[in-house]
């Protein structure tokens, strides 16, 4: 057997730095891609108008609730990094946590206070998780 049908220990070192740059790239595309999903999400989050049949809904789901004995309700999730501060002023209890609302999240707060705060209803915001350790998805518990 000749040496020259054996591929060298340097093309061997080639081959590998070729797959282990390739998995790289892959890994650095699927993040670009992740990425800009991300940021049409929170585009959309931003525009996206409060559904028209908002009242009737959730008049049927606190019936419903109330119905089983319950006393609040989680109406409304979003991705506290959709808060212009990134959830902090929702973690630690801030008053003032209305003010970081943004998009979706914001006109959901002003049909609360517009419709059913003068109903006797209360509206909490809390971080519902913590993956990595950061703050995660927001959720508002409607409570009557």
């Amino acid at each position: 057997m000749s040496s020259q049908q054996i591929i060298s220990a340097d093309e061997l070192r080639d081959l590998m730095a070729d797959a282990v740059n390739a998995k790289l790239d892959e890994r650095a595309e699927e993040a670009k891609r992740e990425k800009q999903k991300e940021k049409e999400l929170h585009q959309e989050f931003l525009k996206r108008e409060l559904a028209p049949d908002l009242a009737e809904r959730i008049s049927k789901l606190v019936r419903i609730a109330a119905a089983r004995g319950e006393s609040e309700l989680l109406v409304f999730t979003f991705p506290s990094k959709f808060c212009s501060d990134g959830g902090r002023t929702i973690n630690i209890g801030d008053p003032n946590w209305p003010n970081s609302l943004q998009g979706q999240a914001k006109r959901g707060y002003d049909f609360f206070v517009a419709e059913l705060k003068p109903l006797g209803f209360r509206l909490t915001a809390q971080i519902l998780d913590f993956p990595g350790g950061f703050p995660g998805d927001v959720g508002f518990r409607l409570k009557w």
